[in-house]
């Protein structure tokens, strides 16, 4: 937290081995952006994501920290969401203006890729499926993988 570096998070998922865990292999470069100490001690921080790496390999230190070696992921460029994405464009939209999560000037409706990681971001998806938006390297394919998950959310809620 002193020097602002990052960190990387990666999910874990169950091994045959119950005393191991096996991690994916696409995770998510983080910044810490605030923090605060609780009552108990326990430090809670705030992240916001930067990047996507790739894992390509892991150690524990002796005092059990995971340190890893990855290859960082630029930026995916900004196209802008096809014409037959307007619909998720204008929920994507209504959903942040009830829950407020975003200010006005980070909000970037003309990005398929900030469109795609925000749903991904806040619906209540299965973490595999969150893991597999992740993953995706094409905004557009994202959007086509979310849509139909996001029609099952909306008709299971109206339920």
């Amino acid at each position: 937290m002193k020097d602002s570096s990052e960190f990387g998070v990666v999910l874990s998922r169950e091994s045959n081995d119950p005393k191991m865990f096996e991690t994916y292999n696409m995770g998510t470069m983080a910044k810490i952006i605030d923090w605060e100490q609780g009552n108990d001690g326990l430090l809670g921080i705030s992240t916001i994501g930067t990047n996507k790496f790739k894992l390509l390999g892991m150690n524990k230190q002796d005092d059990g920290l995971n340190i890893g070696n990855v290859e960082i992921f630029e930026r995916e460029g900004d196209f802008k969401p096809t014409e037959n994405f307007s619909n998720l464009v204008s929920l994507l939209k209504a959903i942040l203006d009830d829950i407020n999560l975003y200010n006005d000037d980070e909000k970037k409706f003309e990005s398929a890729s900030w469109v795609s990681f925000r749903f991904a971001e806040i619906l209540p998806l299965k973490l595999e499926d969150k893991q597999r938006c992740l993953e995706i390297d094409d905004p557009i394919i994202r959007l086509n993988y979310l849509e139909p998950l996001i029609r099952m959310i909306r008709e299971n809620s109206q339920q």
